[in-house]
């Protein structure tokens, strides 16, 4: 398998607003760029959407290290909140989860892959996830203006 480096990110201007996402894919020298953005969604919404698309982006299985700042989708992997939530039918002990049509389309490209995930602190020192959260913002402003 193929080792791949994913960053992803994801940013909103108010919580539900417009927002953005970006990732950067990196396989030996070769590296690509992706974001998108929508005009009503929320953070958590880019945060995955960010991680799916660039997961989709990739065209055989690959061994993927993906890097996130969003504790939200690190820690449901992590954690095994995702799998839980599967088990119990989209649920949990609050209610319903939030973005199971997003979750649901991430777990196949979680079977097909390997994926670890792994935190960073987001607008610290990491040039990749900097630049993930400029193509995020970048594509989120070109939808406003």
């Amino acid at each position: 398998m193929k080792k791949v480096t994913i960053y992803t990110d994801g940013a909103c201007s108010g919580n539900p607003g417009p927002g953005g996402w970006g990732a950067i894919l990196m396989y030996g020298e070769n590296k690509k760029e992706l974001s998108g953005a929508e005009p009503s969604t929320t953070n958590n919404r880019m945060e995955l959407i960010s991680v799916i698309t660039a997961l989709e982006a990739l065209k055989e299985p690959c061994n993927v290290m993906l890097y996130s700042d969003s504790q939200y989708v690190v820690n449901a992997i992590n954690l095994g909140w995702l799998e839980s939530w599967q088990k119990k039918g989209w649920k949990r002990k609050g209610g319903e989860v939030k973005n199971p049509d997003l979750w649901v389309r991430l777990v196949p490209l979680l079977e097909k892959h390997k994926v670890t995930f792994e935190w960073v602190k987001g607008h610290a020192d990491n040039e990749y996830n900097n630049r993930c959260d400029e193509l995020a913002v970048e594509a989120r402003l070109a939808i406003v203006e």
